[in-house]
């Protein structure tokens, strides 16, 4: 079986990161490793994006993570054949021996460093990895029916960890480990350099190991492949390989991530008709402004209380000081007040339920993008509404999630995330 780790694992209190035999593009069967690569799966621009990754290369990873054809399940299948082609022509090619990898993102002056394995899953009353945002059920059946269909984890989760800063246990390891020469190295089209580092030493896992059986994790993106893996391992008997998932663990003291906005593309609302139901219990701003001034003007609000900023109809309207009966009449009370204040929380519960009437988790009527360029563009060729959000802090989703409360789905987008096609994890025996 493709994974490692004792078949009996007694309850710890930590994460519990297992080494496996990594699946990569052998460099000589492809046109270059960045040619391969894609954002995940949700941050691909469909489908302006996806045909761009399509053509980069024939081999391209969004095959697998995106496939295309008229049904679900022809979408699935062709996703299985694809995976079975490519591993039978050694396109795709197995590791000798299971390890971890250090992974290693650089874009100017920004290094962030991390480690991929197999972690072992847990539940979130367990509190040893933390989800902050709900999920969409009909998301998590999809990414269940691919990976059952591909019998693979095909791109890794991102989860942070926080340490006390010093240069032991994983972090002496990851530092170590890149001293020496990478596996693989390529940069991506938008600049950004990846460098890829097997650990297989028995003691650097062992002492990986025991670091990282202290620490807590906060899901950073993935929350859907994550309730996935956890669906789909109960869908096996244990012990087996669907008793982890692929994930790249990163501890923020030593590289803190971006936090930015995921904005939202209402598809059958006009800018005006949603302008229109808010001049009584919001102040409306017309902004005739370039989009970065759009942007520092909504950044400025947002300091102040909540705050949206709405386009698609060739200028900038910025949304902000909402009534404060409103709030009281569509916020659920029985929540903590850092969850009540939440931007996306007067998105979802007030704005998108009770002013504009617009169900949240119907991919008819809204689209989650994280580029804001794209949300803009596409809601003034549609003729709908982009509502741009500005993020939220990290300490606030932490706090919250360590709480046991969830943000609403879609409320932030952690970065850089890592990039899919540099390692992937088969789950078949």
């Amino acid at each position: 079986m493709n994974y490692a780790g004792p078949t009996h694992v007694p309850a710890r209190m930590g994460l519990d990161l297992n080494p496996f035999r990594g699946l990569r593009y052998d460099p000589d069967r492809v046109g270059s490793l960045a040619a391969v690569t894609s954002p995940p799966y949700d941050v691909v621009v469909r489908p302006d994006g996806l045909l761009h990754l399509e053509s980069a290369d024939p081999h391209n990873i969004v095959r697998l993570i995106l496939p295309q054809d008229t049904t679900p399940t022809a979408r699935n299948e062709q996703a299985a054949e694809t995976l079975h082609r490519w591993l039978s022509e050694g396109v795709l090619t197995t590791d000798a021996e299971p390890g971890l990898y250090v992974y290693e993102q650089r874009d100017g002056a920004m290094l962030q460093r991390g480690i991929i394995g197999a972690l072992r899953l847990s539940e979130p009353s367990d509190g040893v990895v933390l989800p902050h945002e709900d999920v969409m059920p009909h998301v998590v059946a999809d990414r269940a029916a691919l990976m059952r269909a591909t019998s693979a984890n095909l791109e890794p989760l991102l989860l942070t960890y926080r340490s006390n800063g010093s240069r032991v246990g994983t972090a002496a390891v990851i530092e170590r480990t890149a001293q020496h020469p990478p596996l693989l190295s390529t940069t991506t089209e938008d600049g950004s350099s990846h460098r890829l580092w097997a650990v297989t030493d028995p003691d650097d896992l062992a002492e990986i190991r025991t670091d990282l059986g202290h620490h807590q994790a906060l899901i950073a993106d993935g929350h859907h492949r994550w309730a996935t893996y956890l669906r789909l391992r109960a869908e096996h008997p244990s012990p087996s390989p669907w008793d982890y998932g692929l994930v790249l663990l990163v501890d923020t003291t030593r590289y803190p991530l971006r936090v930015r906005a995921i904005h939202r593309l209402l598809h059958r609302l006009p800018v005006a008709e949603a302008l229109a139901p808010l001049t009584d219990s919001f102040r409306v701003r017309h902004l005739d402004v370039a989009l970065p001034k759009a942007m520092e003007a909504l950044a400025t609000a947002a300091t102040d209380g909540n705050a949206f900023l709405l386009a698609g109809d060739g200028a900038f309207h910025l949304v902000d000081r909402p009534s404060p009966d409103l709030l009281a009449r569509t916020i659920p009370g029985d929540h903590p007040e850092a969850w009540r204040t939440l931007d996306a929380t007067v998105l979802h519960a007030t704005l998108l339920e009770h002013v504009w009437g617009i169900p949240e988790d119907s991919p008819e009527h809204i689209a989650y993008i994280h580029d804001t360029a794209a949300t803009i563009a596409k809601a003034e060729r549609d003729g709908g509404t982009a509502v741009l959000m500005h993020p939220v802090r990290e300490e606030v989703v932490r706090d919250l999630a360590r709480q046991g409360v969830t943000m609403p789905r879609k409320s932030t987008s952690f970065g850089p995330k890592p990039a899919s096609g540099l390692v992937l994890r088969t789950l078949a025996s």
